[in-house]
């Protein structure tokens, strides 16, 4: 039987439904005067439903587990973005978005139903193995995923360094579930890295937003821009999960003077805009920013807020579409509540929910001949994006002492046909920049 202690706990956690309830149906406070009573008529529900558990389930019963398998099962009927998570659960999120954690290195989302991989993380077990983005998820181990919750699948696949994990895979080309045995290993969050590329290009890579992200590329663009400067940078946004909305702002920012970077809609249409600040019109250069449809939320953000301020040219493919505004909320236990609050919108006030950012130059990524023939994404490895060079590739005066780094730059540009167009649009634009000089004196 529940105990005396655990009536209390009941009682406690019945107000902190209630106030949920508010929050996610209620709304301002026209919304919460309306559907006050109607609110109430669910709670009493909710709470008959506990006594009659309390006076007749067959086994004794945790009241804790009670509360949060129904907090979990409301939360659960509003989008597949929103979820309650247990104290455990909270803190895990919080780690990840400022260190490191164990587990195979996706980001993953429910989609149509279907629990849905975003994107692989660069250089971690689950990208090695060949898992991509769209890729469904429908088995972990021998559990099928019917009806799992974002958090009960990061559950499953999380566990100790070392340790083996089996994903069953459904891809849209492949017509067998494919089966992937994944070694968990420790996944370290770095989250931007870079290189100069030949012809005075830098190359900026992005694989999320993090607590110190703007910081990072603040210091990675000073390096490749050194004293030369740049005559142009490949932005890589491709397979970038996304993270802190703040984040996204201040990369964005870091490129732009002036102008919208995104602005945000809640329930009740008021319309929150972020703008550039200025101090940023000496970094003039051209840019490229390379998307594919593992860039979503965040990187979604960046590369709308370029396209639609003009400042940069947006090549690849259609991202994935993740256009809603998560915010999280701790709650008075240590739980924590993650709620879908708002869309946002691109400067030119388009939402991208579920369409995507449309790049201005679609290329489709091509496998390298040579490798797995169903590997469908850009090869860049960790290992091809180790530090950067001081001086720029093709000083005849560097050869010799550079050849390991421009062999593994050889290397990279050889197998990513997104990163070659991209070069060549910016060595394009170079060329036409001074055909108008030229027109311009005449």
């Amino acid at each position: 039987m529940i105990t005396k202690i655990g009536n209390v706990f009941l009682q406690k956690a019945l107000v902190i439904m209630f106030v949920i309830f508010l929050t996610s149906v209620g709304g301002g406070s026209k919304g919460m005067c309306a559907g006050t009573e109607e609110v109430y008529k669910n709670i009493e529900v909710l709470s008959e439903v506990l006594r009659k558990i309390e006076k007749n389930y067959v086994e004794g019963a945790d009241p804790k587990k009670l509360i949060y398998g129904a907090i979990k099962g409301m939360v659960g009927t509003l989008d597949p973005h929103s979820f309650f998570m247990s104290p455990d659960e909270y803190r895990e999120l919080m780690i990840e978005t400022k260190g490191s954690f164990t587990g195979v290195g996706i980001e993953i989302t429910i989609r149509d139903s279907l629990l849905t991989v975003v994107s692989p993380i660069e250089g971690t077990p689950a990208f090695k193995a060949g898992i991509k983005a769209g890729d469904q998820i429908i088995k972990i181990g021998d559990r099928p995923t019917k009806d799992f919750s974002i958090m009960e699948a990061v559950k499953l696949i999380r566990g100790p360094k070392g340790t083996e994990v089996r994903l069953t895979i459904r891809r849209k080309e492949v017509e067998q579930p494919i089966e992937f045995v994944i070694t968990r290993d420790v996944i370290p969050i770095r989250s931007v890295r870079s290189l100069l590329l030949p012809h005075g290009i830098g190359y900026v890579r992005i694989s999320n937003f993090q607590s110190d992200t703007g910081q990072e590329l603040s210091k990675r663009l000073r390096e490749v821009e050194g004293e030369k400067g740049l005559k142009g940078l490949v932005l890589d946004l491709r397979n970038n999960p996304g993270g802190l909305l703040s984040q996204a702002v201040e990369v964005a920012d870091a490129f732009l003077d002036s102008g919208v970077i995104v602005s945000i809609k809640g329930r009740d249409q008021q319309e929150e805009t972020t703008y550039a600040q200025s101090g940023d019109s000496a970094r003039g250069y051209p840019i490229v920013a390379l998307i594919n449809e593992g860039s979503a939320s965040a990187s979604e953000i960046v590369a709308g807020a370029l396209q639609d301020n003009r400042r940069a040219l947006i090549l690849g493919s259609t991202t994935f579409g993740k256009g809603s505004v998560q915010t999280l909320f701790p709650l008075s236990d240590g739980s924590g509540l993650r709620l879908t609050t708002a869309l946002y919108y691109t400067p030119d006030g388009r939402s991208i929910q579920a369409s995507g950012i449309t790049p201005d130059i679609e290329v489709a990524f091509i496998p390298p001949t040579e490798g797995p023939k169903d590997e469908k994404r850009p090869v860049i490895r960790e290992k091809d994006l180790e530090g950067h060079l001081e001086k720029v590739v093709g000083d005849e005066e560097e050869n010799a002492t550079l050849s390991g780094e421009q062999s593994r730059i050889q290397r990279l540009i050889k197998n990513d046909n997104q990163l070659r167009s991209a070069i060549q649009v910016l060595q394009s634009w170079e060329i036409f920049s001074v055909i108008e000089r030229r027109q311009s004196r005449e």
